[in-house]
């Protein structure tokens, strides 16, 4: 007479790999997103053209920074920075939108910093301004590095966005571990101590029937 010993299946661990790399997405995603939207905001505002123009038989230094270029980099940094937040707080085709809006504000803040007016008509506007003359314009106009660093702050914003569009699936939403599945709970009532009045009236004041 034989035996037949039952022997569990091994576990498999298929899934264990994918949800630490969706752990660690949501990780890299966060230091990207921030960081890069720290870079654009700090580098728009440094100085991105520089000139001069004739003043009293002188020359007046101009300097234009990315603000007064363009504005657009660090308003779309800052959708990026709302949108990165948003990501945890949808699901499903919503933070799938949501995950396109932070690429494609990266992108926009990239390429805006890449090929936005080279700052003649900002440093045009300055030498007006403090020349007090409409027709002044602007000479010897030179250019920073800042743009560059601007668009590669924006990068950095397009690469967390596109990771939010690879795994933002199996990210967790917000508070979403403390969700409940809906169903009503029942309330449990306090002991009642009739020989105590207090207790009484505090059942009273629940809207509990004390006597049961």
């Amino acid at each position: 007479m034989g035996y037949v010993s039952a022997v569990p299946p091994p576990r498999t661990h298929a899934e264990a790999p994918e949800n630490k790399g969706g752990r660690r997405s949501v990780a890299v995603a966060l230091l990207l997103g921030t960081l890069g939207a720290t870079v654009v905001l700090l580098a728009s505002g440094r100085i991105w053209a520089r000139g001069t123009t004739p003043f009293g038989g002188d020359s007046l230094a101009l300097t234009a920074d990315g603000r007064a270029v363009t504005g657009l980099p660090a308003a779309l940094a800052i959708v990026g920075l709302a949108a990165l937040v948003a990501v945890f707080a949808v699901r499903g085709k919503g933070r799938l939108l949501v995950s396109g809006l932070l690429a494609i504000s990266g992108l926009g803040a990239a390429l805006t910093a890449l090929f936005a007016d080279d700052g003649r008509r900002a440093l045009d506007a300055e030498a007006a301004r403090t020349t007090a003359d409409t027709a002044a314009h602007v000479a010897g106009l030179t250019h920073t590095a800042w743009p560059y660093v601007t668009a590669a702050g924006a990068v950095l914003i397009l690469a967390a966005g596109l990771l939010a569009l690879r795994f933002g699936r199996s990210w967790p939403a917000m508070g979403g571990r403390y969700e409940r599945d809906g169903s009503p709970r029942t309330r449990k009532a306090a002991a009642v101590d009739p020989d105590r009045p207090e207790d009484l009236w505090k059942a009273l004041d629940r809207g509990e029937d004390p006597t049961r």
